[in-house]
């Protein structure tokens, strides 16, 4: 398990009740990509934008698009919706991250 960032961290804790499953003394480990997955799926505009802000946008494009080629059964954590949108939000705006 590597190291959360303080600002991950934060990033976390702030949005916990979306990890509502998860055990509080565990919250700060859970993977980068269920931390993508909780965020598409359920977080709003504000905590998408601060997400791609602490890993970049190209970071979470890749994250979402592995966890899509994963598994059928890893795929389906994704609501369809969510997956249509950010599959075209990507191909328009990874490629003018930075980071």
């Amino acid at each position: 398990m590597k190291e959360r960032t303080p600002e991950i961290k934060e990033f976390i804790r702030k949005h916990s009740d979306l990890f509502w499953y998860i055990p509080q003394n565990k919250k700060e480990d859970i993977s980068d990509e269920t931390l993508v997955e909780f965020i598409l799926n359920y977080g709003d505009m504000h905590a998408v934008i601060e997400l791609m802000n602490l890993f970049g946008v190209e970071k979470t494009k890749n994250i979402f698009e592995n966890t899509l080629q994963i598994s059928p059964r890893r795929a389906a954590n994704y609501n369809e919706l969510t997956i249509n949108f950010f599959q075209h939000y990507f191909r328009r705006h990874a490629h003018h991250d930075i980071r």
